[in-house]
């Protein structure tokens, strides 16, 4: 296996998270999606090329996202194709790609949807959904009102059904469900989605409101701690710890009368995991940010066009890797401060 760069902090690549588009069928507001497409964005054979030279480099898992990245009409076509990437041995010097993941707000996840994207080679999946009823679906999702929240409501829960029927596996961890909370916007909403998880069998994952961006309006106030998520649902349901995983954003828990089910939660505000991040981000217009808080990214269609030069794309991204030292949440939280960070790109460009 030929050596696989580290970054500053002796941190290997091991994730790419692309996003696909910017644009979003939803409005949630600590996200704040386009409305129009950016321009300029990556075609499929640069996609390709780019995802190519990131395994080439270590990355084993990629995940695509937005926006809402079932928007992007070319998905299943993408999915196809990396997947000579993923037949290569483990022992090749260019690397694996061992996984591809799909995080969605599900609205758009109809049953033929779901067969095509397993069809495709994709496998897993994470719907979003941040509340239990109209009117919190619709808070969060900067919808009209309570019929339109309670519509999306019983579109996410078909799309559950439909995912599971396509043959993605909540057992196996290859069907998911997230949930950003807010104190003011969702927070009563935590035993009712906890509850809909374990009816359903699924993976509950709980984020916490992050300042990436600059119009999502954060606030620290607004920021509910991962152990008070934790604590409330446990006082109705006991949970036992079972960890982070390695290189992991999640810290995880299962439910003591029902072991088969996990509850987790991502703490980046609180209990940051910079220490052993292996994840690189690229927009869907091809910048690349070596940190959800970047202050700075690096365009990388210079060696994407006119055509994608395979060798200079691999020596630039190297470069961008070898060169990282970002941990701006561990650094954060060291000075015991809650101050946000301007970012560059908004959530919708860097896909969570």
């Amino acid at each position: 296996m030929a050596e696989r760069p580290l970054d500053l902090h002796g941190r290997p690549l091991g994730v790419l998270r692309l996003s696909l588009t910017a644009r979003c069928n939803l409005a949630c507001p600590y996200c704040c999606p386009d409305t129009e497409e950016p321009p300029g964005l990556l075609t499929l054979a640069e996609r390709l090329a780019l995802v190519e030279a990131s395994v080439g480099l270590g990355a084993h898992t990629l995940r695509l996202t937005g926006g809402e990245p079932l928007l992007h009409r070319p998905l299943e076509e993408l999915i196809a194709a990396l997947q000579p990437l993923r037949q290569r041995q483990a022992d090749d010097p260019r690397g694996a790609l061992r996984e591809i993941a799909l995080t969605s707000n599900g609205v758009l996840l109809g049953a033929e949807r779901a067969r095509q994207l397993k069809a495709a080679g994709l496998d897993r999946i994470t719907l979003s959904l941040d509340g239990t009823d109209g009117p919190t679906v619709a808070r969060m999702g900067g919808l009209g009102g309570a019929a339109a929240g309670g519509a999306v409501l019983e579109k996410v829960l078909a799309a559950i059904g439909h995912a599971r029927d396509a043959g993605f596996d909540p057992a196996r961890g290859e069907l998911k469900l997230n949930a950003v909370i807010t104190r003011s916007g969702n927070a009563d909403q935590l035993l009712p989605l906890a509850e809909l998880a374990r009816e359903r069998g699924l993976e509950l994952r709980l984020i916490e409101f992050m300042d990436v961006g600059n119009r999502n309006g954060w606030n620290p106030e607004q920021v509910l701690p991962a152990a008070e998520m934790v604590a409330r649902i446990g006082a109705a349901w006991p949970l036992e710890p079972v960890g982070r995983a390695p290189h992991g954003t999640a810290s995880r828990w299962r439910y003591r009368d029902r072991p088969d089910v996990h509850l987790a939660v991502v703490a980046s505000i609180t209990a940051p995991f910079c220490g052993d991040c292996n994840r690189l981000r690229v927009t869907a217009d091809g910048v690349a940010y070596r940190c959800l808080f970047a202050g700075s990214g690096t365009d990388l269609r210079p060696w994407l066009r006119p055509r994608p030069d395979p060798a200079r794309l691999r020596q630039a991204l190297e470069g961008l890797w070898r060169t990282r030292r970002d941990r701006w949440s561990e650094e954060r939280h060291e000075a015991q401060g809650a101050e946000a960070r301007p970012s560059p790109a908004e959530m919708a460009y860097l896909g969570g």
